[in-house]
């Protein structure tokens, strides 16, 4: 009976007494009520010290929690002293134990630790056992329900584990990992006194070394090790990881502007044109942008990193307008002049190469080789040609200033004077002739 409670998952006493139930009464006996049967259950893992010893069910929970004893890390130029902290976890069963060394205990390196741990077991619990700290439980009533930190249940929601908090002052409630806690305060942290380790890199590369060797060990009062165990008994019952790991992420609030973009640490990143206006929340990790509106996702980005002023814009959010001008770039603008003339070419070619990013010119663009729709591509590209002959990169407004000007074969002495004459202005003179 005992064998059956501890080894499978989900089996629990009133599943064993309803089993116990059907044989007995197919027999032809008369079964024990519900609770006579949960006192003999009691009396028999009371007087079995093996059972006593298996009381937790295979691959049905992880407990978590951080070592009380610091690990000193040494650096071997400055002689400053800096301190580790050791996570832990263990799954109670097979007592295979996973150790973390990290620069502090706050929420992001203890959600961190939970990944690695998750990626360690190679699999997650049902249940996630830990204990009443802020990053885990944010209160915990000796009546009533705990709270959980957020960031901790989105992290529990993502791996499909529920979060268990410790009993306020039950030190039995969590004896498995502190008992490992104290097992492995001996086996690595103690090393690592001695060893002196002085970065955190030298430090995890030690306390990873020391872990294996202490899952490999023989148990001391029965046979096999932790690693046997877990891995006969306890990882095929494990129920298989995400994808991808949890990425660790902080929640902000932001208002949608004008041109359907948020600004993010002096990123921007779009969402649907028609959310203009409305607030959402951002969930920023190191690398992904996640957009809400409610409770629905309604854009996502890679993070931008670099120069501040980027943009990530997604074409399916924007207005039809805009999706039109996208889909133009330096090269169509150099064919569509190309088919009208060498000199409209230049002209595009020059004007596009003066600005930093292509993108600029655009606009430009667009508007001069509209003139060929406007008036005729031949009297465009003799346009071109004239304002070539008076001005290194002609511009928008040289080439409309020429062509509302135009005359038909004007003398190379008529081009040149009234070219500059209209180009140049008054203003260029000072005003005066």
């Amino acid at each position: 009976m005992l064998k059956d409670y501890d080894r499978i998952p989900g089996m629990t006493k009133k599943t064993l007494w309803e089993d116990y139930v059907t044989e007995v009464q197919a027999s032809g006996g008369i079964p024990y009520q519900y609770s006579q049967f949960c006192e003999l259950f009691a009396r028999e893992a009371a007087v079995n010290n093996a059972a006593m010893h298996k009381q937790h069910k295979a691959g049905e929970r992880i407990e978590v929690d951080w070592a009380g004893t610091k690990v000193p890390i040494i650096d071997p130029d400055t002689g400053e002293v800096t301190y580790g902290y050791m996570f832990v976890a263990v799954l109670p069963y097979s007592q295979y134990a996973y150790a973390e060394i990290l620069p502090d205990m706050k929420l992001e390196n203890w959600i961190g630790a939970h990944v690695n741990m998750y990626e360690f077991f190679r699999g997650v619990t049902p249940i996630l056992f830990c204990d009443n700290l802020k990053t885990g439980i944010l209160s915990h009533p000796e009546m009533g329900d705990w709270v959980e930190n957020p960031s901790y249940r989105e992290m529990a929601d993502y791996y499909d584990t529920a979060i268990l908090a410790a009993p306020v002052r039950t030190p039995k409630a969590k004896a498995s990992v502190e008992g490992t806690v104290g097992k492995l305060t001996s086996k690595i942290i103690a090393r690592l006194y001695q060893k002196k380790p002085g970065s955190f890199t030298e430090a995890g590369r030690l306390c990873r070394e020391y872990l294996i060797q202490f899952n490999a060990a023989k148990f001391e009062k029965r046979e096999g090790s932790r690693l046997e165990e877990y891995m006969t008994i306890e990882k095929p019952l494990l129920h298989s990881l995400p994808r991808e790991p949890y990425e660790y992420g902080i929640w902000k609030y932001a208002t949608v502007q004008l041109n359907y973009h948020i600004a993010i640490d002096r990123m921007y990143y779009s969402v649907p044109y028609r959310y203009i206006h409305q607030k959402v929340r951002v969930r920023i990790s190191k690398y992904k942008i996640d957009i809400y509106l409610g409770e629905a996702r309604i854009a996502s980005h890679t993070r931008l990193y670099g120069h501040p002023g980027q943009y990530s814009t997604n074409p399916d959010h924007m207005p039809a307008n805009h999706k039109q001008a996208l889909e133009w770039n330096g090269d169509r603008f150099r064919r569509w002049a190309k088919s009208i003339g060498p000199s409209t070419f230049e002209v595009i070619d020059k004007l596009l190469k003066s600005y930093k990013a292509e993108e600029q010119g655009y606009n430009a663009c667009m508007s001069i080789l509209k003139f060929a729709d406007k008036y005729t591509p031949e009297r465009l590209e003799k346009t071109c040609a004239k304002a070539l002959s008076v001005i290194t990169v002609p511009r928008y407004k040289d080439i409309k200033l020429i062509i509302e000007h135009y005359q038909e074969e004007p003398s190379a002495e008529a081009i040149s004077s009234e070219t500059h004459a209209i180009i140049r202005g008054n203003d260029y003179y000072g005003g005066k002739h």
